[in-house]
């Protein structure tokens, strides 16, 4: 499972002030303690190793940096998982993002029988997990497979702790219901004729594994049938876990403290912000206006963190779990962590000051073994509303006088370079066709790059990119994006 803490509490309390107080070691004691789960969590949000790496590594960085900011040092990994969501969402929401390249699975010794046993409880798994929302998958898998308690998955989510409390209830209670609906379409579909229409294909889709748990609530026949009870964090404990780079340690730790990428570790600590009040980043959120607006209010966690070690241990029984995230309809929700090959995409974005978006959720993860020619469990998005305005205003009179036409706007063209095993490259901007203000707007891979400017119609002007991982291993790639539009591959190593 890949809910098991690397420290208990008083380690954290540990780390987060030698962290505090400047300590490399405890820098590298974090890493090895954490990430390997972040980097799942992380890859089950982007669905992309590339990714996956780069929001991990922008997670340490970022923590490394607020972490002064911390009201609670004994929560340090649930407020890394906090820092790690928030980048996640950032980068999902850019539309230069890596995608395509899941991580392989953490490998199991286990026999062949084994794992054909395991492979059956999966598909399990995804027939349950597909009947709940992004949100709720999300939840159970933080809660259960990560251990995060509901105080944790309050700072997380950004959401109040009572609104929390009642999430992971429904999830688990959603889930529980689920897990008896999968088991009798598993077991026993031939005695119900309802259940044999509804699962003609294995395992279930979400649409199907929803109308399937609706049915065996009110069915008389399925209320009869005999399904043993099923622990829900022994059915997620067979899900897939990412499995962490093993160069990737040595290029997020010089990231984090080589003197010549300050700089860079600054405009990386300004992604997390703004913080609320306890020191938690609060969701991330497309629009700067947005996150001004939203200010710190909200949360409500500090009256009653007190009492929630009683509520948590009186209200909820931490029992059932999830694996994958898959697509939801509630807002704000994220994809599920781990999986196989897991994660919803990412995306680097705009330096300015981050507020979360409402993502798409991304779709269960699946074991690399494909089961059956049925549709996979993933969820379908959620239809977004368009505002639609109907025009009040009457069409302005003809003017005796016509003006002068404006000048003719031009376009951006870009080209790319390749930086070989040097520190940085130029790549050039230039205006066709007219004048353009263009600006850099973000960067794939592990690549930095700034500025903006106006050109008149055939001027040119370089942007210089640099490479912010470690040593070089491979030849390795990634894009400079720009606005009004264009982007420029860049090579590295």
């Amino acid at each position: 499972m890949a809910g098991e803490p690397g420290s208990a509490r008083n380690d954290d309390l540990r780390l987060a002030e030698s962290l505090r107080a400047g300590d490399v070691i405890a820098l590298t004691e974090v890493y090895d303690a954490y990430a390997p789960f972040l980097y799942d969590y992380c890859h089950g949000l982007l669905r992309d190793r590339v990714e996956a790496a780069g929001a991990l590594r922008n997670c340490v960085i970022a923590a490394r940096e607020h972490v002064g900011r911390l009201g609670e040092p004994d929560r340090l990994r649930g407020w890394l998982y906090a820092i790690a969501r928030k980048e996640c969402m950032r980068r999902r929401d850019s539309p230069n993002r890596h995608i395509g390249q899941e991580a392989p699975e953490a490998e199991d010794d286990l026999s062949a029988e084994q794992l054909a046993r395991r492979e059956e409880r999966r598909l399990l798994a995804h027939s349950a997990l597909a009947a709940l929302s992004g949100r709720q998958r999300e939840a159970i898998d933080l809660s259960i497979r990560h251990e995060l308690d509901e105080v944790d998955l309050s700072g997380v989510f950004g959401m109040p702790l009572e609104e929390t409390l009642e999430l992971v209830e429904r999830s688990r209670s959603g889930l529980d219901a689920a897990i008896r609906a999968a088991l009798i379409a598993q077991n026993h579909w031939k005695d119900c004729p309802s259940v044999s229409a509804l699962t003609e294909s294995w395992p279930l889709a979400p649409q199907t594994a929803a109308s399937l748990v609706r049915h065996v609530a009110s069915c008389p026949v399925c209320a009869e049938l005999d399904t043993p009870p099923l622990p829900a964090d022994r059915l997620l404990s067979v899900l897939p876990i990412a499995a962490i780079p093993a160069d990737l340690r040595l290029d997020v730790l010089t990231a984090a403290t080589a003197e010549d990428r300050a700089g860079n570790r600054r405009a990386i600590a300004a992604w997390t912000e703004p913080f609320d009040e306890y020191g938690w980043p609060l969701p991330y959120e497309p629009t700067p206006a947005r996150a001004k607006d939203r200010g710190t209010g909200g949360r409500r966690r500090g009256p009653i963190i007190g009492a929630a070690a009683a509520a948590v241990a009186a209200v909820v029984v931490l029992a059932g779990a999830m694996t994958a995230f898959g697509g939801e309809s509630e807002p704000d929700a994220a994809g599920s962590p781990s999986s196989s090959s897991s994660g919803p995409g990412g995306e680097s974005g705009d330096p300015s000051v981050p507020t979360e978006p409402m993502p798409t959720d991304p779709s269960p993860t699946v074991s690399s073994t494909s089961p059956s020619p049925s549709k996979s469990p993933s969820d379908s998005p959620s239809p977004s509303k368009s505002p639609s305005k109907s025009p009040t205003t009457k069409p302005p009179s003809q003017p005796a006088t016509q003006a002068p036409p404006p000048p003719r706007a031009g376009h951006l063209a870009v080209s790319g370079c390749n930086m070989h095993l040097d520190d940085s490259c130029t790549v050039t901007v230039r205006a066709v066709g007219g004048a353009v203000d263009w600006r850099v707007t973000g960067t794939s891979g592990a690549l930095s790059a700034h500025g903006s400017g106006h050109l008149a119609a055939g001027q040119s002007a370089g942007v210089t990119v640099s490479r912010t991982n470690g040593l070089c291993w491979g030849s390795k790639s990634g894009s400079v994006s720009f606005a009004p539009g264009g982007s420029a591959s860049v090579g590295y190593c």
